[in-house]
Formats: C-alpha cells, sequence, structure tokens
C-alpha cells in the first residue's frame, strides 16, 4: 500500500471538492489557504464520485454522498474527507482509516438548531398544534381544549445526554419542565437535569421522551415495541437523532391504540436522495404526529457554523497535519517549530517502525526538532518537524519503508 510522497505548501494548490450545496463559509474558510475550491450542488453516486476525485484532494460531503470502500481504494490522491454534519455513517471509516484517510465532521455546529426544534415540537405536541393548523387549512373550524396541555410541571427524558441533548435540558428546564436523562456513559449534569440509571426507568416516568443518540448496532430500532409499552400512556416521542433507532411500525401501532398521545419524528429508517414528492411512511396521516424531512440542524446558522468548523478543522490538517477532531483516525495536535518542514507518515502499526524512521534520520544526519506518535489498532500516525534542507530526503526514504501507507512533506 506504499504511496509517494506528496509535497504540499509551496507546490501546486490542493483541490476541494464540495458537495450537496455545502454552506459558502467552507468556501470562505478555505479560500484564505493555497486550495482551488469545486463545488456541486448535489451529490454523486459511486462509479461518478469515484471518477470526480481524479486529482481531488479533499472531499467535503453532508449526508446522501456515499464514501464506500470502493470509493476510497480509487481515490489514491485524496487526503481527507470532511463531512459537514454531525453524522459519519455515510463513510467507510474502517477503510478511510487503513488507507490513511482522515474523517472530519461537525459534532457542535447545529446543537442549538436541533434543541431549539425539540422544544418547539414539545409544545406543538402539547397543544396539538399539527391537527389544529391542518384542520383550519382545509376549512375546518375545532376551537377544542382536550388534550392540549401546558408543558409547565411536565416530565421531559432525554436519552443520550451528548452535546444536543444537555442543551435540550437546559433550554426544557428554563421552561420549567422537570427534566431526567439517561446515558450509557457517565455524564455531569446541567442545572438541575437528573440521571437515571436505566433507560427503562426513564421511559415510566417522563410525559414527553427525546432521543439524542448515534446510530450504532446498540442503537438500531431500540425503541421497539415493548419499549414503547414502557413509556408512560398518553406520552409523547421525539425522534430527531437517526432514523434507525425507532422501529416505525411499532411506533405507528402505539399511536393508533392510544398507548402514545403523539411523536414528532425527523429522520426515518430509508429517506430519498433528494427533493420531490414520493415520500411514504406508516406514521402519515396519523392524528398528533408531526413529520418533518430531516431539518433539524437546516437553518441558516447552523448551516454557517458547520461550514466553518469543518473547513477549518480540514484546513488544519492540510497545513500542519491536525487530526484531533478526526473521527477515524489517531488524534494528534503538535505546534509547529520554526525553520522546519514537517514530515507526516502513516503506516501499518507493526513494531519496529519509529525504530527504522529513526533510524533513517540518523543515517541522512538530518536534526529532528521534534516528534510525535499516535497509534490506533490499524495505523501509526507520525508528525515530525525536521531541518529543512535534509527533508525531502527523509521523507522520500521514509515513504519507501515496506509499512508506509502515506506520506506528506510539508513545505
Amino acid at each position: 500500500m506504499n504511496q509517494s510522497v506528496t509535497t504540499v505548501a509551496g507546490a501546486k494548490p490542493l483541490k476541494v471538492l464540495l458537495l450537496e450545496n455545502i454552506h459558502a463559509s467552507a468556501a470562505s474558510v478555505f479560500g484564505a489557504s493555497n486550495v482551488v475550491v469545486e463545488t456541486l450542488k448535489g451529490s454523486l453516486k459511486d462509479d461518478e464520485l469515484a471518477a470526480r476525485l481524479a486529482g481531488i484532494d479533499i472531499l467535503g460531503i453532508r449526508s446522501k454522498t456515499r464514501v464506500t470502500a470502493d470509493v476510497i481504494a480509487r481515490a489514491p490522491q485524496l487526503l481527507s474527507v470532511g463531512c459537514f454534519c454531525i453524522g459519519t455513517n455515510q463513510v467507510d471509516l474502517e477503510a478511510a482509516n487503513r488507507r490513511g484517510v482522515p474523517v472530519f465532521n461537525a459534532p457542535f455546529s447545529n446543537t442549538r438548531s436541533v434543541a431549539e426544534l425539540v422544544i418547539a415540537e414539545i409544545i406543538a405536541l402539547a397543544r396539538q398544534l399539527g391537527d389544529r393548523s391542518r384542520e383550519v387549512h382545509t376549512g375546518t373550524w375545532r376551537k377544542v381544549a382536550d388534550g392540549s396541555h401546558e408543558i409547565r410541571g411536565k416530565t421531559l427524558g432525554i436519552v443520550g445526554y451528548g452535546h444536543i441533548g444537555s442543551q435540550v435540558g437546559v433550554l426544557a428546564e428554563s421552561m420549567g419542565l422537570r427534566v431526567l436523562f439517561y446515558d450509557v456513559a457517565t455524564k455531569l449534569p446541567m442545572g438541575n437535569n437528573r440521571s437515571m440509571s436505566t433507560l427503562a426507568s426513564l421511559l415510566e416516568q417522563s410525559d414527553f421522551v427525546t432521543l439524542h443518540v448515534p446510530a450504532t448496532k446498540e442503537t438500531e430500532q431500540m425503541m421497539y415495541g415493548a419499549r414503547l409499552a414502557q413509556m408512560r400512556r398518553g406520552s409523547y416521542l421525539i425522534n430527531n437523532s437517526r432514523g434507525t433507532v425507532v422501529d416505525i411500525d411499532a411506533l405507528a401501532a402505539a399511536l393508533k391504540s392510544g398507548h402514545l398521545a403523539g411523536a414528532a419524528v425527523d429522520v426515518y429508517p430509508e429517506e430519498p436522495e433528494g427533493n420531490g414528492a414520493g415520500f411514504q411512511t406508516p406514521l402519515a396521516g396519523l392524528a398528533n404526529v408531526l413529520l418533518t424531512p430531516h431539518i433539524g440542524g437546516s437553518t441558516e446558522e447552523a448551516q454557517e457554523a458547520i461550514g466553518t468548523e469543518v473547513a477549518t478543522a480540514l484546513t488544519k490538517f492540510i497545513q500542519a497535519g491536525t487530526t484531533e477532531s478526526a473521527v477515524n483516525f489517531p488524534r494528534v495536535e503538535l505546534p509547529t517549530s520554526p525553520g522546519t518542514h514537517r514530515i507526516l507518515n502513516v503506516h501499518r502499526n507493526v513494531p519496529g517502525v519509529l525504530r527504522d524512521i529513526n533510524k533513517i534520520v540518523s543515517d541522512i544526519d538530518a536534526n529532528v526538532e521534534q516528534q510525535f506518535l499516535s497509534t490506533d489498532a490499524n495505523i501509526g500516525y507520525l508528525v515530525m518537524d525536521v531541518s529543512k534542507n535534509l527533508s525531502s530526503e527523509v521523507g522520500d526514504a521514509i515513504a519507501r519503508l515496506e509499512t508506509n501507507i502515506r506520506t506528506r512533506v510539508l513545505f
């Protein structure tokens, strides 16, 4: 899997391809560096994507583009992938890791937008606003109070207490809700939010349950029939996380039976690749059910912040090899040393690699200002600052090692 040395700064500009109408803030960040940016509004299929990646160093996508192992293998020049969203399940992270391609995402930037949507949905469900609005649109005047409630004093259960879940808790508490949360990891409670020891105890005590978990094998259909039955009769379920975490048929049955009084769903097990008619779900047409087309983070503020966040992480990687925020890579952030060139080496994680590299440095008589090695199960990532006059020679020799995956020299 040896790959030749790629020299970056001082050589020809790197090329970035941004798909899926990524916010212009990303291009602005790249524009401040020695980077050429190409943009496309839509996503690309496998073969089309692989062909388009010829000559591309950095790929930016949102949720629709699939970066498979085959695509990665057919794009040897690809240095990194940026997911301009929270999720990264659209990228084969293992294949990218083994090819020395770090993947970055935006874990923070749409937090507020999603949290605000949850609060809006809690109020809308409690007041049956979706049904009342639809009725008036069709000419029906139905002024009723039955089944409508204030949210003050009610209990909100948050499943997954990460960036979004914890902010939902803060906002909910400020509106008079009692807040419980459950997470598989120990989390520091915000305000008076209270941690629950089991998911079952949270479901049994909550008037509203909102899900904020990633798509994993452990969370797949975690809200199935028996779990939904554990929820209070007359309670509400909100899912703005991932479409795979709720059994949609079981949810529809719980709503039709009256066990649940309503639901808000923004994500689905299968979603269209583009806008248009024809989407179907068992939840369509059910009473007090709010259905939205995966817009949790779709605010102008969130998209602008996401563009800046991911482009900044990619720029730091381009310019200094920083992988501190990568999701599939050993994490390294090392300040640059004045008067040196930086060598970035990704290699197979086997014994003796650092010994071989240090022998190269010693034999060439290059001066090492600083070096840092971080590893995971598959690869090692070495960042090393060496004297300018011998950096190319050192980089070329390292790239010839049998364990080499990718070596870059930053001038």
